[in-house]
């Protein structure tokens, strides 16, 4: 369900392939964190279309909405996920958004990975 990833080697892919990289990531995370939520009205696609019809503004809604849904999905299966929603939303504005990516990551290779 959820594949484990290696953050540094993502971030490397992302810098190589000139962001390529990190729209497979962005989508992939947002897949498995609805996959983990049960949320099927959540799709990495969508959100990804939605980013780029909105130009960009979308993703401030998206970081606060995935640390939501990653926290719910903590809730639901016993696991201690914090809610960084704030967190999230304020590196997003500063243009930090790959670090969210990192901590999505990071929570669902903790909680959720074979």
């Amino acid at each position: 369900m959820v594949q484990k990833r290696s953050i540094p080697m993502a971030i490397v892919f992302t810098i190589l392939t000139c962001g390529i990289y990190g729209i497979y990531w962005f989508i992939t995370i947002t897949n498995e964190v609805a996959a983990v939520n049960q949320n099927p009205k959540l799709s990495g696609g969508k959100s990804f279309l939605f980013g780029l019809i909105t130009c960009g503004i979308y993703y401030y809604y998206w970081n606060y909405m995935i640390a939501k849904n990653l926290y719910e999905a903590g809730l639901k299966s016993g696991k201690n996920v914090p809610d960084n929603s704030i967190l999230f939303l304020i590196l997003a504005i500063f243009g930090l958004g790959i670090v969210n990516y990192c901590l999505i990551q990071n929570e669902l290779n903790n909680n959720w990975a074979a």
